[in-house]
């Protein structure tokens, strides 16, 4: 199956066929990872998402061009950062912390969902056959699987404004926090300047493989299940 995988992985399609999988694969990610940012703000105590209309799975309403490229082309990118106005948390730092940690976590879930209907989908395969149809199905997922693990890892990343920045943030001081708050927006700059120079490259391709690895291994029962009931 492994093999099979990664022969799918390979796989060329037709140029625009491609090209929709896999743009319709990231904006499900960073979809999916800026709404849960959000509604956590939400649950939390902070309606500011859901006022300007930000709790929504349309990725109209999440996505930033420049990332969704370099989400397509390096598997690691960045939607519209969902607004968060953290005084409306009864413990600002620690509502931050959590928010913030919405996302990483919503995309480790997302590509375990990928992961299973996956295996379901190569059970259907090897028992049912599939046309092409089926193979657009299972590189969709696979892209979802790759992507959506990407992101996570990328956003673990300590780097302002990435979320593991505001985790980080959270465990200082209110002194050290506020002023490490003040230079976030010089984060960017210096994100894209790794990105472009490919400093950044093998670490977060050794945390992405390594959780893919470790969901796949979780993931097998979307096979193996169906093969006990049919």
């Amino acid at each position: 199956m492994d093999a099979f995988r990664a022969w799918l992985g390979q796989l060329q399609f037709d140029g625009v066929w491609q090209t929709v999988v896999l743009v319709a694969a990231s904006l499900l990610c960073i979809t999916f990872h800026e709404t849960c940012h959000g509604w956590v703000a939400y649950k939390l105590g902070d309606p500011t998402a859901k006022r300007m209309g930000r709790l929504t799975l349309n990725p109209l309403k999440h996505v930033d061009l420049a990332g969704l490229i370099m989400m397509a082309i390096f598997r690691f990118g960045w939607a519209k950062p969902v607004p968060v106005d953290m005084r409306n948390f009864k413990n600002p730092k620690q509502g931050m912390a959590l928010t913030a940690l919405a996302g990483p976590v919503s995309n480790v879930l997302l590509a375990y969902v990928a992961v299973v209907i996956l295996n379901f989908l190569f059970f259907w395969l090897d028992n049912f056959g599939g046309g092409w149809l089926l193979m657009g199905l299972m590189q969709f997922f696979i892209y979802v699987e790759i992507i959506s693990a990407g992101l996570a890892v990328f956003n673990v990343f300590p780097i302002p404004p990435l979320d593991g920045s505001k985790v980080l943030f959270a465990l200082l001081s209110d002194r050290a926090y506020d002023k490490l708050m003040r230079y976030e927006r010089y984060g960017m700059g210096l994100l894209m300047l790794l990105l472009i120079t490919g400093l950044i490259d093998t670490p977060l391709g050794a945390m992405r493989d390594g959780l893919l690895q470790l969901l796949n291994s979780l993931g097998t029962w979307g096979y193996t299940l169906p093969s006990m009931l049919f």
